[in-house]
């Protein structure tokens, strides 16, 4: 069997069409066309053209991925649950079964993904810190809560709260300042704080800090 054609894919010009024979068999990234050193006029027995089917697979799924991690950062966890979702059975639009992609190739992807740096769990946490803080308070505690259900070591957590400029005195007054109005009973803003994360000691030297 002969590759008789290399062609453009109009929707994506960063993939080619390969014909095998004259009729159209698998695609491929033009980085997966050079690595591969795809030509017309070469010749492949069935079981070396299911290979590249695979390798077809793999780059579709890894572009995908791509585009999901440089949307903004994600956790290891957070790639390998879209992973997982893209193995499992789904149905067209006409309502056939489709099967999913197959678990080596999501894991080849992931693999690919953090070695490339796209995907890293130290990244994600100090992106996630960072951020957090920026727009509103939030206490150490659900900082801790929320990157634990990300899927980050609890080391790194700790690590990256420790390097990070984020303060939880500084976080409350951030919340008073914006709560205030909502809540003019010091009891009843305590209370909102705890429930918030923070600590009851801090909390009180807050509050005290106010009616100085």
């Amino acid at each position: 069997m002969k590759i008789t054609a290399i062609s453009s894919q109009i929707r994506d010009k960063n993939r080619v069409n390969i014909s095998i024979d004259g009729k159209y068999r698998f695609s491929l990234d033009a980085y997966q066309l050079i690595d591969l050193g795809i030509k017309v006029g070469q010749e492949f027995e069935e079981a070396d053209l299911i290979k590249l089917e695979q390798e077809s697979q793999f780059g579709k799924v890894y572009g995908r991925a791509l585009e999901y991690c440089l949307m903004r950062p994600h956790s290891v966890k957070e790639v390998r649950d879209y992973l997982y979702r893209k193995s499992r059975p789904s149905r067209t639009k006409m309502g056939e079964l489709k099967s999913g992609i197959s678990e080596d190739i999501t894991a080849r992807v992931l693999n690919r993904l953090i070695e490339k740096g796209y995907v890293d769990d130290n990244k994600f946490a100090k992106y996630w810190v960072d951020n957090r803080s920026l727009s509103k308070g939030i206490s150490s505690r659900k900082l801790i809560n929320e990157l634990r259900l990300k899927g980050i070591n609890l080391t790194i957590i700790e690590q990256t709260i420790d390097e990070s400029d984020r303060d939880d005195n500084l976080e409350i007054q951030k919340i008073i300042s914006k709560k205030r109005l909502s809540y003019p009973d010091d009891q009843k803003l305590a209370a909102y704080l705890v429930r918030l994360g923070f600590s009851y000691d801090d909390i009180k030297q807050a509050l005290s800090n106010l009616q100085d």
